[in-house]
């Protein structure tokens, strides 16, 4: 099963060999990369190997990130990518983690609260989720906006907690419920 999902402007789908130019150019970009756990460039062929990678996976397999490709629905463009990872500790309901990536030109235009509405929608109604988490970098203010603009809240700041690109870094946490998801979606 691969994940395929439509939003008004985007087409939320598994990664293809189409994907690999456009995702080597946005990796690439250091503004981009900036606040990832990637290192610039991103060339043609780790690309390659991302995509090859991806579409051998499965979307919710618990302990395994799954990727899935932002497609622009107006020029069928790969622009970005929202990712997930299911996990469970200790025989616990199902909870998640999420990530997201724009290419800069498509940033601040309502891309990114698109995808990650539609991939919340995903995790709470479709794989019954119980709670869902991002770690963001707490200088990219423009995450964070999106992240509460979405309900999740701030959990936690951690002050040098990670070991990230050569330096120790903060990170931010925050989450929602499925049962706050609910009550907002009721709103």
């Amino acid at each position: 099963m691969k994940f395929y999902s439509e939003t008004g402007r985007l087409i939320l789908r598994g990664f293809e060999d189409r994907d690999i130019e456009p995702f080597s150019e946005y990796r690439s970009d250091p503004e981009v990369a900036r606040c990832q756990g990637w290192d610039t460039p991103f060339d043609r062929e780790r690309a390659a190997e991302f995509v090859a990678a991806m579409r051998g996976r499965t979307p919710g397999v618990a302990g395994v990130w799954y990727q899935v490709a932002l497609e622009l629905k107006e020029t069928h463009r790969l622009i970005g990518d929202v990712a997930f990872e299911t996990f469970q500790d200790y025989g616990s309901p199902l909870q998640a983690e999420i990530a997201f990536t724009l290419a800069r030109e498509y940033q601040g235009l309502g891309y990114a609260f698109e995808a990650v509405s539609c991939l919340l929608e995903y995790l709470f109604e479709g794989l019954k989720v119980h709670r869902v988490r991002a770690n963001i970098d707490p200088n990219n203010r423009a995450s964070a906006r999106l992240l509460e603009r979405l309900g999740l809240r701030l959990e936690g700041h951690f002050i040098k907690s990670l070991w990230y690109k050569g330096r120790w870094a903060d990170e931010d946490w925050f989450a929602i419920l499925d049962l706050e998801w609910e009550a907002r979606k009721k709103r």
